[in-house]
């Protein structure tokens, strides 16, 4: 009798220790992992607007943009990951919830303010003339009566329908002036730095830039409207890019002198 009780006992106290194991092992199998822990920020950009985002030879993004939100990121704890679209279908996607956040050399009007949150500026831009070397288009009202190329819902766009003429639309900036090039267009209106990019790119294309005195512009990363927080987070790591010295490392990589003030 002693014998049976000492087995059942025995047989007991495995069990109960069974069912410890287990259920210690079930409390480690729902303890947050590296990866469920990860802040994410889906940001959105038009990889076709040279020096700001475009793909390398490697199909690798790259460009000021990609390296500014790659270090707004990585200030803020978050892992960026971005994602292509045409650049009319930045706002859209946002808006629907597909981004956290745009970048892409976007200017900030009161227009844009209507359907996103801009964060601070973050570079100062305006509109150039593209023409060719022999273009008799010295300015801006020279342009009237032309045939203007401009990339499709960019301040281009604006700035030349507020001249009272229809431009020829077009998916990115570079198609717009090889169509210059190819003779299609008399001139194409697109943003100060891409156009000196471009012609820098290609020295020996025949295209040349005039500054046509059109007004300042600022660049601002766009968010959805109402999301404050992201809002004042980005903002806050801009001052502190700006204060430490990065965004200006940034800026000299890609236009090769000082960051200016603005």
């Amino acid at each position: 009798m002693k014998k049976t009780k000492s087995v059942r006992f025995t047989g007991v106290a495995l069990l109960l220790v069974s069912l410890f194991v287990m259920t210690g092992c079930g409390a480690s199998t729902v303890s947050p992992s590296p990866a469920q822990s990860e802040k994410i920020l889906k940001v959105g950009t038009d990889p076709t607007f040279a020096p700001f985002e475009f793909k390398d030879e490697k199909d690798q993004l790259t460009g000021f943009d990609s390296d500014l939100i790659k270090a707004i990121g990585e200030d803020l704890g978050y892992t960026v990951k971005v994602e292509s679209a045409s650049f009319d279908g930045l706002i859209p996607s946002l808006q629907a919830g597909k981004y956290d956040a745009v970048i892409a050399a976007m200017t900030i009007t009161d227009e844009r303010a209507q359907n996103v949150l801009f964060s601070d500026k973050y570079l100062m831009a305006t509109q150039y003339i593209a023409t060719k070397k022999d273009s008799k288009i010295k300015t801006v009202e020279d342009l009237k009566g032309k045939k203007v190329g401009v990339q499709n819902s960019t301040t281009g766009q604006m700035v030349v329908e507020k001249l009272g003429m229809t431009p020829n639309k077009y998916d990115t900036v570079p198609d717009a002036i090889t169509d210059l090039i190819n003779g299609g267009l008399d001139a194409v209106v697109a943003d100060s730095p891409v156009v000196l990019y471009f012609i820098k790119q290609n020295p020996n294309a025949d295209v040349q830039y005039i500054k046509g005195n059109f007004p300042k512009e600022y660049y601002g990363i766009a968010l959805k409207l109402g999301n404050q927080e992201l809002d004042d987070k980005v903002n806050a790591s801009l001052k502190k890019l700006r204060e430490n010295g990065k965004y200006n490392e940034i800026y000299k990589k890609w236009f090769n002198e000082e960051a200016p003030k603005i």
